[in-house]
């Protein structure tokens, strides 16, 4: 889909706010069912072009490892954790969602990551070091709570 100039949202933002209308009613229908939202987070990844594939795949596993107690889903079209009360805590937008020039692996409001008066709620992604998996590992379990 190609990205369009105007005022307003483009076409990929467009899309995501279509994906996102999708998602709240199936989760209404559904209700908060674990392995119908785990099934639509893998297939979201298994769509991705590569690089942000493999990158989701180790966010996936992170994130899972770290803070089982979330509910894998999808948010805007893309993989996403929810707390207990299905509210969005944490997130992986793929560099190809948007044609940005990195991913982002970003938290909600519903993170608890609050320290002091600023913190921050997202991170850009160029690839996964390891010790980027184990910061990611430590932000998520603090996150969950």
């Amino acid at each position: 889909m190609a990205t369009t100039k105007t005022a307003g949202l483009s076409d990929e933002e467009k899309a995501a706010a279509r994906e996102r209308v999708k998602e709240i009613r199936a989760e209404e229908k559904r209700g908060a069912d674990r392995e119908a939202g785990l099934q639509d987070l893998l297939s979201k990844v298994a769509d991705m072009p590569e690089p942000d594939k493999v990158m989701a795949e180790r966010i996936h596993a992170i994130v899972t490892a770290n803070a089982p107690e979330l509910s894998p889903k999808t948010y805007y079209g893309m993989p996403a954790y929810a707390n207990k009360e299905g509210k969005t805590v944490c997130f992986f937008k793929p560099a190809s969602k948007f044609k940005e020039r990195y991913a982002t692996f970003g938290f909600e409001s519903a993170a608890q990551l609050d320290e002091g008066s600023m913190w921050p709620t997202s991170y850009a992604l160029t690839k996964l070091t390891a010790a980027d998996e184990r910061k990611i590992g430590e932000m998520v379990k603090k996150a969950a709570g």
